[in-house]
């Protein structure tokens, strides 16, 4: 099975690298954006019987190595 994973900061963090790719397009003319929020994707194959244990894998990596809970949210999708 497929399963996608989307990690982003959690609202009020600061992101740093979102700010600097929100500089460079305004440097390079592309006027009209408010504000740009990095995050990571993943999409990972898993040798799962069901949905149910596939998600339960995915769900496992996000929370022991693909995000930082601290800081960082994850949405999983099994695709």
């Amino acid at each position: 099975m497929k399963a996608r994973v989307v990690v982003t900061l959690k609202e009020g963090i600061l992101d740093p690298q979102g700010k600097a790719i929100e500089g460079a397009l305004k440097t390079l003319g592309i006027d009209g954006v408010a504000s740009v929020r990095q995050g990571k994707l993943f999409d990972i194959e898993v040798a799962a019987s069901d949905r149910s244990a596939a998600e339960g894998l995915v769900r496992e990596a996000c929370e022991k190595l693909l995000a930082n809970q601290i800081v960082e949210n994850f949405q999983l999708e099994i695709l």
